[in-house]
C-alpha cells in the first residue's frame, strides 16, 4: 500500500509534465486553457480536440501526478469503489493550483477544461480562486462534495457565488461511470453559484461526442474575449 505521507509530498513538490499546443516563444499574451484528463488517461488523451478549439487558446494539457499499475495516471489515489482520501484530494488540488498560478502571468486569461476526474479537479480549482478563471468546462464529470472533510476549509463557495463564473457542463444523462448522487450534488452546487450552460448528449456514455466538442468550442469562443 502506498504511504499517504509520501504521496502527499509528491503532490506538493513535483512539477507536472505538460503537453503544450504552442512553443514557449509563442505563448505570451494568448489565452491559457488548462486541460485535465480523467482517471487512467494522460496528457495526450484530450489533445485530439485542440485543433477544434479557437485559435486564441494556448492549451496546457497536464499529466496527473500518480502513475497507475495498469497504465495511465490519476490525480489522487482511489479505491476500487472510486472512494478517495480527502487529504490526498486536497494535496493534489493545492499542488495543481500552485502550478497554474505560476503560469498565469504571461497569459491574457486562464480557463479550465476537465474530463471526468479532471472535471472534479477543474471545479475544485475554481472553488478556491473563482476570480482567476475566465471560464470552466466540465465534461462527463462532477464537482466534489466536501462534506465535513478537510476540503470544506479550502473551497470558498461564497466567493464563487459572488463572482458567478461561466461554467459549461456536458454529459450523457446515462453515463455509466458517474454516480447519480454525484450528478445531483454537482447540479445543486452549480445552480445557485455559477452561470451554468448544461448540455446533454445521447449515446455518448462516458465520452465526448463531435457535437459536444463543437459546443465547447463555441462556449470558449464566446466566454473568453
Amino acid at each position: 500500500m502506498q504511504d499517504p505521507s509520501r504521496s502527499r509530498a509528491a503532490h506538493q513538490s513535483a512539477e507536472p509534465f505538460v503537453r503544450w499546443s504552442r512553443p514557449e516563444s509563442e505563448r505570451a499574451g494568448s489565452a491559457l486553457l488548462v486541460v485535465l484528463h480523467g482517471l487512467g488517461a494522460d496528457e495526450n488523451d484530450l489533445f485530439g480536440i485542440v485543433p477544434e478549439l479557437p485559435e486564441k487558446f494556448t492549451v496546457a494539457s497536464v499529466r496527473a501526478p500518480l502513475a497507475l499499475d495498469y497504465g495511465g495516471f490519476s490525480w489522487f489515489p482511489v479505491t476500487p469503489q472510486l472512494a478517495a482520501d480527502p487529504h490526498e484530494v486536497r494535496s493534489s488540488v493545492e499542488g495543481l493550483q500552485r502550478w497554474v498560478a505560476s503560469q498565469r502571468e504571461q497569459f491574457a486569461s486562464t480557463s479550465l477544461l476537465g474530463f471526468s476526474m479532471g472535471m472534479a479537479m477543474a471545479t475544485s480549482l475554481l472553488r478556491i480562486e473563482p476570480e482567476a478563471y475566465a471560464c470552466t468546462v466540465g465534461l462527463s464529470g462532477f464537482a466534489i462534495d466536501p462534506g465535513e472533510s478537510p476540503l470544506a476549509g479550502v473551497f470558498d463557495d461564497d466567493a464563487v457565488t459572488a463572482v458567478r463564473p461561466k461554467v459549461f457542463w456536458g454529459r450523457d444523462q446515462h453515463d455509466p461511470m458517474i454516480d447519480p448522487q454525484m450528478i445531483a450534488y454537482t447540479r445543486s452546487w452549480a445552480s445557485d453559484r455559477v452561470q451554468l450552460t448544461e448540455q446533454l448528449y445521447t449515446g455518448v456514455g462516458h465520452g465526448i461526442s463531435p457535437r459536444e466538442v463543437r459546443d465547447v468550442s463555441e462556449f470558449l469562443g464566446a466566454a473568453v474575449g
